[in-house]
């Protein structure tokens, strides 16, 4: 990732296996650790982080972009793809203003050669995804898997363990 000034760590598995519920329990333990933590989150839908009828949402449908909505708790950017495209983790990085993080999560880009820990819940029958991808460092399963070294088995029902496993795995990349 050349645009990646932070230390990088995704989280990669099928939709529904539980990566935004277990990231929001990771992220407040990593905090109290004293990380400062960014996120970058793919979707593989259109949003709209303004809303029908507000001004920001007014002035984007009228042609503007980015527009810049400020207050004194936030800042949003919103900016509109000129052609729209599958964007690469390296362009949102680019973006990300990093001066003030110490670790960036992220939640998909799961195609791109970045490390991460694979979520896996066997009961959805989906398959591993790290026969395929050498960048898994880690797996975090609900029930016992066979992993083979080096991989890191992980108690996914345990978010403090995670958050250790990271911390230490964080120190190494400093």
């Amino acid at each position: 990732m050349q645009h990646a000034q932070k230390p990088i760590l995704g989280f990669a598995a099928a939709s529904g296996t539980g990566k935004t519920t277990l990231l929001t329990q990771l992220i407040p333990l990593l905090k109290q650790q004293g990380l400062r933590v960014g996120l970058i989150k793919h979707s593989h839908h259109s949003f709209d982080i303004d809303q029908p009828g507000k001004d920001s949402y007014r002035l984007r449908m009228a042609g503007a972009s980015p527009v810049m909505l400020v207050s004194k708790y936030r800042y949003a950017i919103i900016s509109e793809f000129e052609t729209p495209q599958e964007p690469s983790l390296d362009q949102q990085l680019k973006v990300l203003d990093q001066s003030e993080l110490d670790l960036i999560l992220v939640e998909g880009f799961k195609a791109e050669k970045f490390s991460k820990i694979e979520l896996h819940r066997p009961s959805l029958q989906r398959p591993l995804l790290f026969p395929h991808d050498s960048n898994i460092i880690a797996i975090a399963s609900d029930s016992p898997i066979e992993v083979p070294y080096p991989l890191v088995k992980l108690d996914l029902n345990r978010a403090d363990l995670i958050a250790r496993y990271i911390l230490d795995h964080y120190r190494e990349f400093k």
